[in-house]
């Protein structure tokens, strides 16, 4: 994606998140139906990919430019229930400072 189209895409965000939800490996993409996708209150902010280690499945990903820290990923499930976190552990909150530090300062 060109920066020019992620920059314009980061402008929907008032400020930069305290903390960013990051998908780490054991994302499973929930057979199809990711719960974090649906709870996600910014409109394609997490998306599915097909798996690469498992083309037969998608796993999910961040837009981080979208991301707006709000933890709904983790925190909510269906029919309001409340999770405490993924159920394969699969979303990392990150500290903005650390993210940053890992992939470069982030635009708003």
């Amino acid at each position: 994606m060109a920066v020019a189209e992620r920059a314009k895409r980061s402008a929907q965000r008032k400020r930069k998140p305290k903390e960013l939800a990051v998908i780490n490996e054991a994302c499973t993409g929930c057979s199809g139906s990711p719960i974090c996708i649906t709870e996600c209150p910014v409109e394609n902010c997490m998306y599915e990919i097909q798996n690469p280690y498992a083309p037969a499945f998608n796993v999910v990903m961040v837009d981080e430019l979208l991301c707006i820290g709000c933890k709904k990923c983790v925190s909510k499930g269906p029919m309001d229930t409340f999770l405490e976190g993924c159920p394969w552990d699969a979303i990392d909150m990150l500290p903005l400072a650390d993210y940053e530090k890992k992939y470069g300062e982030m635009p708003y």
